[in-house]
């Protein structure tokens, strides 16, 4: 295929996927999701999730980072990255008594990566940031009218990010990412009568949107040990985001569901009240790692600090202050990849094989009740333990000699409750990342 053609249809997929991204509906439906900005989403790309996730440390010239934008001026004059990456859900939720199971899909991120200068590298891309989508309720008793309770709710922030990096000295890199993070969240708690005929639905519903800028600045040391080997120290700072929004509290009736029939008018609304100017935050991030890779292995370890406890959020979304409604998250995730011998012409012996784990915490509270006397049972999060294994699949280009990767994940994560009466979560992943490395800065002495 022509070299122009090649980059057309590049541009093509990147809009298109662009596109259906806006589109898409939110890939969770996690209970959890219903506290602060939803369940957070993994931010690490392809091959650096297989690992558990590391990104501090990974300086790689065929691979977006965008966990250290640091990263981004190990990129030679001549390259253009492009990477997708979509993957596919099953999640397993549990109270001890009841299971329910769930099947999603979704686009993880697209990103590029360019050269600009001499030892300066930029990328761009769009990647979730946080995901919200439950729908979950039970059967009550007033009186003689049973009713079913459900509480609902969507949205979520995503992030486009634009950074760049470079390298004023040997070895060392500094680099920042700009992102603009937009999203819109719904919560709705609505009654449905059962048992009484031609009785009216009720909806409770808050809402608001999010637009802000987000920071991230990053680092990278590299310690050469020998031609092949060496040792890559990275460190990432986002600073605290303070943003705000008005929240919309609205409570109407409807003749029939909302939810089974959306586009329908109420029937009469109760209440309709703008709280203006609240205060929403989002936390100061520390992050530091490690990666030593030679010819055939790369080991990493990364360690990430959030300070979630006491940030504005407002009291009407959840009932909770801000002394227990967030935790300070933190998580530690290792990996590895092995290559029999990258240059070998046996395709197998180019096979990357890739293994991690991970471990953190919820960053938000949930209240807990006992289901059988209502009582209130505290308030409590969940740990998080992750397992991750993949290959990455080389691809030659026969004209260019640029090596592309098709890179699969498997991955399991398990969320286990702090408190009796929470919900555990097991969700398995399968994720598959195409990473497009493209020879597009070459000038050609003929057609």
């Amino acid at each position: 295929m022509d070299i122009t053609a090649k980059r057309f249809l590049s541009l093509i997929v990147l809009i298109t996927v662009t596109s259906a991204t806006f589109a898409q509906q939110v890939g969770s439906n996690s209970p959890y999701g219903r506290y602060g900005y939803g369940l957070l989403s993994n931010q690490s790309f392809g091959a650096s999730e297989a690992m558990g996730g590391i990104s501090y440390g990974l300086r790689r010239s065929q691979q977006v980072n965008h966990g250290n934008p640091a990263s981004y001026s190990k990129l030679d004059s001549l390259t253009f990255i492009f990477d997708l990456g979509v993957s596919g859900h099953y999640a397993s939720y549990s109270d001890g008594l009841n299971k329910q199971n769930f099947y999603n899909g979704n686009l993880d991120y697209i990103a590029m990566q360019f050269p600009v200068l001499n030892k300066v590298g930029a990328s761009i891309g769009l990647l979730p940031y946080s995901k919200t989508g439950y729908n979950y309720g039970q059967t009550r008793t007033l009186e003689d009218i049973v009713y079913e309770e459900v509480f609902r709710g969507t949205g979520g922030l995503s992030q486009v990010y634009a950074g760049i990096a470079y390298e004023p000295l040997p070895y060392f890199s500094v680099g920042a990412n700009v992102s603009y993070l937009f999203g819109n969240f719904s919560y709705s708690s609505v009654s449905v009568p059962r048992t009484a005929t031609g009785a009216t639905v009720g909806e409770e519903k808050k809402a608001y949107s999010i637009r802000d800028l987000k920071y991230d600045f990053g680092a990278q040391f590299t310690f050469p040990i020998d031609k092949a080997s060496s040792l890559t120290v990275g460190a990432v700072y986002s600073p605290k985001l303070t943003s705000k929004a008005d929240v919309y509290a609205t409570e109407m009736m409807f003749l029939s569901d909302p939810y089974t029939n959306p586009y329908q008018n109420p029937s009469e609304v109760l209440r309709d009240d703008t709280l203006s100017n609240q205060h929403f935050q989002l936390p100061t991030t520390y992050g530091l790692g490690a990666t030593y890779s030679n010819t055939n292995l790369l080991v990493g370890v990364d360690g990430t600090f959030q300070q979630w406890n006491g940030l504005d959020y407002p009291e009407v979304l959840d009932g909770l202050t801000p002394q227990n409604r967030f935790n300070n998250a933190y998580k530690i995730s290792a990996g590895a990849e092995y290559v029999v011998d990258p240059y070998s012409r046996n395709f197998f012996s180019r096979v990357r094989l890739r293994a991690g784990v991970s471990y953190g915490n919820s960053y938000t509270n949930v209240s807990v009740y006992n289901p059988s006397t209502n009582a209130n049972a505290g308030v409590g999060g969940f740990k998080e333990y992750g397992i991750n294994f993949g290959l990455g699949l080389p691809f030659r280009d026969s004209m260019s000699g640029r090596l592309s990767l098709l890179n699969v994940g498997f991955s399991y994560i398990s969320q286990r409750p702090d408190l009796p009466y929470m919900i555990k979560q097991d969700m398995f992943k399968i994720s598959l990342n195409m990473n497009i490395n493209e020879f597009w800065f070459f000038k050609r002495q003929f057609n």
